[in-house]
This record gives structure tokens, sequence and C-alpha cells, in this order.
């Protein structure tokens, strides 16, 4: 989690993020990995992925272990999760009121497998907590 409480990503941050998220948890990879998978759609230097790399390892999303010579990045959260605190951090400062109206914008544009998940998620978190 960043030092600010934000999990807020630029572009380059998230295609890098996306990167770490497909790669297998158990697998790090390398500046050159990541670089490679984004060269043909973004062109980027490895450089700039290496600066990249090094600022989501400061923001405390991504952790690195050193390999040889290389360091090996892996996300230190999944995407749901990483989503789920942005969405905590920016509801949790709405009142009760605020956060109701806000869930009712939201609502009105899900679809209805997106209604149904919520559902069932729903459903899940009563039978935890019942």
């Amino acid at each position: 989690m960043p030092a600010n409480g934000r999990a807020e990503l630029g572009e380059l941050e998230s295609a890098v993020m996306a990167c770490l998220w497909a790669a297998p948890s158990d697998a790090p990879v390398s500046v050159r990995d990541v670089h490679e998978s984004l060269l043909a759609e973004r062109g980027s230097a490895y450089t700039t992925i290496m600066t990249v790399l090094d600022r989501l390892t400061k923001k405390g999303l991504a952790s690195r272990v050193l390999d040889g010579r290389a360091w090996r990045y892996a996300a230190t959260s999944t995407r749901e999760e990483l989503t789920a605190r942005a969405l905590h951090q920016t509801l949790s400062p709405l009142d009760g009121g605020e956060r109701q109206a806000t869930f009712a914008h939201f609502l009105d544009d899900a679809s209805a497998t997106d209604l149904t998940a919520l559902r069932a998620a729903l459903a899940e978190l009563e039978a935890k907590e019942g």
C-alpha cells in the first residue's frame, strides 16, 4: 500500500502491474520479462520499465528479490484486492447517506451479471457472519 494510503496507478504503472498479475505467484518476473511483454504495444525503454518497477516497490504494490544480478518482481496483492482497497478508501470518508447514494449510482449502471455476482457475494458474506 502506498505511504499516502492511495492505490492510484498511472497508465504505465497499470500496464506493468498487469504483467505482474499475469505471472504465476511463485515465479517473480525480471525487468526484461516485463519490458519484452510491453515492448510491442508500448515501446517503453528498458530503463523506464525499471523505474516504474522500482516506484511500484516503493509504493508497496510490488516486492522484489535479488536473483543473481537481476531483481525479480511480484505483485504484493491481487488486482481484486487492490481494487477493493481503492474503493474502500474512496467510500470511507463518506457518511452513511452519501455512501448509500454512491452505491445506488454505481448499481444503476450494473449489468444483470454484475447484480447476480453481487448477490452471490453478499450471500457468502452473510453465511460467514451467520
